[in-house]
């Protein structure tokens, strides 16, 4: 059972490693500046004189994306110094994790030299270190998306989140590892092998977003880039403990120039990109650099990134838990302790049935496998290992097999759950949901057999998966942790809401702190 800090608040019941870059001195201590020489004018006040840009707290790579540009801008500490550390740390820590295969750091310090030397520093990210999973177009870089047989696929331009990104001036530290074609849970593949957890080698870093999380969590860059169809932002985040948004449907643009063909539509309109981070600040930041427009997607939708406040004080559904689902007491607790921060932050929380989340998965279920196997099926298993065909089989037999009619019939459902789950936005704006509602699994236990993938998908994480159908917003922030095991939570909003997520999280973060920290202490 697990120990309440607490008494909660009263709730209403209605493959190959990256080659390591060199380490370089003190880049992993608090880059200090020695005081100007020059005299101050002395027309100039005694404390404007005493003046100078402060440097934020502990290591560089400990240092937040938000306080890392805000040094650099101020001048502070340099693009470089910054970059440099970010790599030593990716030199002690990914060797033993392998949560970043493409190391880039000759090509990160040539972009750090050149934006210490740019007059123009105005860009939100300007000298700040990220990292990109390598599913998406990188340009002049194969996108194998962790299949072998793809390495020769050479991507002619940046997808749309990686320009956004570096426009943003944004340094790229490396690309992080994701399961053969992103399908599974589990970061694992024949390319570059498997990832970590950075918490614990025995539990799983989550997919297929597993190496962005592993390597923010671990201090490699100050934002990962990850994209989401079934839970793989949102199932990565409480694995590492950190935190996460999948945004709306249409946020932000995506688009792989070196894709042979369009991906089917619905699995286009359920899948997100988006940023992992070890704040809700940062997420925040990123997701504002991530959805600029971009002509290339036609699906983008230029929402505003803040809306209308809802009426004070902010009612929160804590969802009721099927009664078909086995909830961990550990889990429980976190999900009471979080509705607890939320009280205590001027939310009113219910604990509420939530629009059929059940019918809702078999829906995601039934339209992303039916997609899969008409489009793809048959050249996926033609090039994948025995592990993705044992992952894949367990996925695909839940799912029913749909004629035509039923296709038409289940794509029709669809708008019917997104119509039902709006309407009760209505009333409450935010909704508080775990992530799973079981201890995280090993690292290969989607292997273990079709009926343990099925166990996995639809009783453990069947809230993640779920939302991805009707497209909504859902941030992931973590709570506690739990036997040297981190536990997150997830708030789900209303379309292009993302602001009422994050808000949401920003509460529970600010009482339950930055988890990754007690991370830090113990890899010290």
């Amino acid at each position: 059972m697990a120990k309440t800090a607490k008494k909660p608040a009263k709730v209403k019941k209605a493959a190959k490693t990256a080659k390591p870059a060199p380490k370089r001195a003190a880049a992993s201590a608090a880059v200090k500046k020695p005081a100007p020489k020059a005299k101050p004018h002395p027309t100039l006040s005694a404390k404007a004189a005493a003046a100078k840009p402060r440097l934020p707290k502990g290591p560089v790579w400990q240092w937040s994306a938000v306080d890392t540009a805000a040094a650099i801008r101020s001048g502070a500490v340099s693009s470089v110094e910054v970059t440099e550390a970010h790599i030593a740390r990716m030199a002690e820590v990914n060797p033993k994790l392998n949560a970043v295969v493409v190391d880039l750091s000759e090509d990160a310090l040539k972009a750090a030299r050149a934006a210490d030397k740019s007059r123009n520093k105005t860009g939100l990210l300007h000298g700040v270190p990220v990292t990109i999973k390598e599913n998406v177009d990188y340009q002049g870089r194969p996108n194998p998306n962790g299949v072998p047989a793809q390495m020769g696929i050479i991507a002619p331009s940046d997808a749309p989140v990686v320009r956004n990104l570096k426009n943003a001036g944004a340094i790229v530290l490396g690309l992080t590892n994701t399961p053969e074609f992103s399908f599974r849970g589990f970061t694992d593949n024949p390319l570059h092998g498997l990832t970590l957890n950075p918490w614990d080698a025995e539990i799983t870093c989550g997919g297929s977003s597993g190496g962005a999380g592993a390597a923010v969590a671990a201090g490699i860059g100050t934002i990962a880039h990850g994209n989401d169809i079934g839970g793989s932002l949102r199932w990565p985040a409480p694995c590492n403990g950190v935190v996460t948004i999948k945004p709306t449907q249409g946020r932000i643009p995506a688009y792989n120039e070196s894709a042979a063909a369009e991906r089917p539509l619905l699995a286009h309109l359920m899948s997100s990109q988006g940023p992992l981070a070890r704040s809700v600040a940062d997420v925040r930041l990123a997701l504002e650099v991530m959805s600029r427009r971009d002509p290339r997607d036609p699906w983008w939708v230029p929402a505003p990134l803040e809306g209308d406040k809802p009426k004070r004080p902010i009612k929160v559904a804590l969802a009721k838990i099927p009664d078909d689902m086995e909830v961990d007491p550990a889990v429980e607790a976190a999900l009471r302790q979080a509705a607890d921060h939320l009280e205590r932050s001027g939310y009113r929380v219910s604990e509420v049935e939530v629009p059929d989340i059940s019918g809702v998965w078999q829906t995601w279920c039934d339209i992303i496998t039916n997609e899969v196997v008409v489009m793809q099926e048959a050249k996926m298993l033609a090039v994948t290992s025995e592990d993705f065909h044992k992952a894949w089989g367990g996925m695909r037999a839940k799912a029913e097999m749909l004629d035509l009619a039923g296709w038409m019939n289940a794509t029709a459902q669809r708008s019917t759950h997104i119509r039902a789950w709006q309407l009760f936005f209505e009333d409450y704006p935010v909704v508080l949901a775990p992530t799973t509602v079981k201890p995280t699994p090993g690292p290969r236990d989607d292997t273990v057999s079709a009926e343990r993938v099925r166990e996995i998908f639809f009783n453990e994480i069947r809230f993640i998966s779920a939302i991805n159908v009707l497209g909504l917003p859902g941030a992931v922030v973590p709570v506690t942790v739990h036997h040297n095991q981190p536990i997150g939570v997830q708030l789900i909003a209303g379309r292009y809401r993302e602001d009422l997520a994050l808000d949401a999280a920003a509460a529970i973060e600010k009482r339950a702190g930055m988890l990754v920290r007690q991370l830090w202490d113990r890899m010290s």
